[in-house]
């Protein structure tokens, strides 16, 4: 069942989330729809952390080197192969490509106990896909497409190529995140957890139309910086 979570409910719960106790995430299946710079960055953070990962897309054989490379726990495959194998699924192609992806494999996706949209409509290349997530917000947007997935945004601002260093930090680096599913919430902060990020539970799925590059939570923050720039927001 997805619950809608008003803002204020969904910022308590990640405070919440944040003071949980966390003894590291179980290693999890996880399937990415798209294996481009940023699914190529996020997937390899989630292979070193131990959990299997399956990158896809039309032409898994020229992601050879890259499952190669990361070794046994990486693998290649089409997008249904990935869908098949994922407990959970990453969306990482353009908003243009959404529709097909709902098409083919929304039932199987509103299955998925986290579907983690990560992916940002951009003009001009979205197209009129990218104009009606723009107008709607991406999170709703692709609950239109894909009813009774349990989705969530995440990691939607933050640069590809520092996600390694950030990681990494002593002073955790936060990750807003906007959903309406509350086990799908819970989901998706362990895993952030899993690969040195803190989550911050910023609003519904709704809110997640603030989780774009440029916008105010945009870029590295600390969680307390999240919280106070979410409550300022509407």
């Amino acid at each position: 069942m997805t619950i809608q979570l008003s803002r204020r409910t969904a910022i308590a719960m990640g405070f919440a989330f944040s003071f949980s106790a966390h003894a590291g995430a179980a290693p999890m299946r996880i399937a990415t729809i798209g294996a481009g710079r940023m699914g190529g960055a996020l997937g390899a953070l989630f292979v070193k952390a131990g959990h299997e990962v399956m990158f896809s897309s039309r032409n898994p054989d020229e992601l050879k080197d890259m499952v190669a490379a990361l070794g046994p726990k990486a693998r290649a495959g089409t997008v249904a192969d990935a869908v098949a194998f994922g407990e959970v699924v990453f969306l990482l192609v353009p908003y243009s490509s959404m529709p097909d992806v709902a098409k083919a494999h929304g039932a199987a996706l509103a299955k998925k106990p986290l579907v983690l949209d990560v992916s940002n409509p951009i003009l001009p290349r979205d197209g009129a896909a990218g104009e009606q997530a723009r107008k709607e917000g991406p999170g709703t947007y692709l609950a239109s497409l894909m009813p009774g997935a349990k989705l969530v945004r995440a990691f939607n601002a933050l640069n590809f190529a520092a996600l390694d260093e950030f990681s990494k930090r002593s002073e955790k680096v936060g990750v807003p995140i906007a959903g309406d599913d509350a086990k799908a919430l819970e989901i998706a902060s362990t895993l952030i957890r899993d690969v040195g990020f803190e989550p911050v539970v910023v609003g519904s799925l709704a809110f997640g139309r603030h989780l774009l590059p440029g916008e105010p939570l945009g870029g590295p923050h600390s969680p307390a910086e999240l919280r106070q720039i979410a409550a300022k927001l509407n």
